[in-house]
């Protein structure tokens, strides 16, 4: 028994190994399966490969009719689904076609319709787009908050922190009765109740390595408002792999920066201006350095302005391009920045 369930285990492995689709992994277990049944059907008992394969037919054709029943519930579902997808539509059809937005929200982002820059075909991409928003802190805050309110159809946050007193001096899309709540659920029902017409998904649970790629692939558009470098760099490895522009903010006591990297057209990627962290003296977080209660909100502001200019091309978006902003002076500046051919992220590319 144990021997064959070995064998399974090497045809599944070997064959994912090698790309297999899982429907030819699994002819290739049925096979491995009909042959050791027909081994026992046809040795006598006692014989050594009986033995090492659980030495009862009975056990195996047992097996076998498990696994016919579950094969024929999941194909028996497989059928309703498609009888009631083919109703749906159907009934949709002759309902006539959907209208993309409704009238109260035609009333709502009247302000965006009428600039030229944007119109209606900018405030469909918006509706239709999908924002993931890495951080629910002082910069994702803001950002999350003026996305919501522009009409992004789909946006997505994740964050593994919950709302503490000390948050509330600049985070200002949570409450003082939600401390101890975690930022991601706080931050959705604000939106929710600024918007109801957009879909919030709340991730409570760090960004690693295992779900970076998967998640950042299934959006257009990534913010990063994290205060950490780990982070930042595996954001850039994953938006870079997967092709998507990456808008990223950092701050400091009375000063920010930003900017739109985006190698797969042409700009940067954040490693290419970050080539490694700096040392911890030299970087301290706004916890050992401070910050300044209103410099996040410009901050995640401009970081919102920039993902409506991505999505909607309307202007001319950050990309090769950093704004820094100096709040104490009042004097902001924009340098230039340039891709790395070394750059071990995007040099390649």
């Amino acid at each position: 028994m144990l021997l064959v369930l070995g064998l399974v285990a090497i045809l599944w492995g070997v064959g994912a190994m090698m790309g297999a689709p899982r429907k030819t992994r699994l002819t290739m277990i049925a096979v491995l399966y009909v042959a050791v049944l027909m081994l026992h059907l046809a040795l006598p008992d006692g014989h050594p490969l009986r033995a090492s394969t659980g030495e009862s037919a009975a056990l195996w054709l047992l097996i076998g009719g498990f696994g016919a029943l579950a094969y024929g519930y999941r194909r028996g579902l497989g059928v309703l689904r498609s009888r009631a997808s083919t109703a749906e539509a159907s009934a949709e059809a002759a309902r006539g076609p959907k209208k993309l937005f409704t009238e109260t929200e035609l009333n709502r982002y009247a302000r965006h319709i009428v600039l030229r820059e944007v119109g209606g075909p900018g405030q469909k991409a918006l509706k239709q787009a999908r924002v993931l928003v890495v951080g629910a802190g002082g910069l994702g805050a803001p950002a999350l908050q003026y996305l919501a309110a522009a009409g992004v159809g789909t946006i997505g946050v994740i964050d593994d922190d919950v709302v503490e007193n000390a948050n509330l001096q600049r985070q200002v899309i949570h409450k003082d009765a939600r401390i101890g709540l975690p930022k991601v659920f706080s931050a959705q029902a604000e939106m929710e109740a600024q918007n109801p017409y957009v879909t919030v998904r709340p991730y409570h649970r760090r960004l690693e390595a295992d779900v970076a790629a998967e998640l950042i692939a299934d959006y257009d558009l990534v913010l990063d408002g994290t205060d950490n470098f780990e982070t930042r760099y595996l954001v850039n490895r994953a938006a870079v792999a997967a092709g998507k522009p990456l808008i990223s903010g950092a701050l400091s006591q009375w000063e920010g920066q930003l900017s739109v990297f985006d190698p797969a057209r042409g700009a940067p990627c954040y490693q290419c201006v970050f080539p490694q962290a700096p040392a911890r003296d030299l970087a301290p977080s706004c916890a050992e350095a401070g910050v300044i209660g209103p410099l996040p909100g410009v901050l995640g502001a401009m970081m919102a302005v920039e993902a409506i200019k991505v999505i909607t091309g309307a202007g001319t978006p950050l990309r090769g391009q950093m704004v820094i902003y100096d709040a104490l002076y009042g004097e902001s500046r924009t340098i230039g920045i340039a891709r790395r051919k070394d750059c071990p992220t995007c040099g390649a590319r």
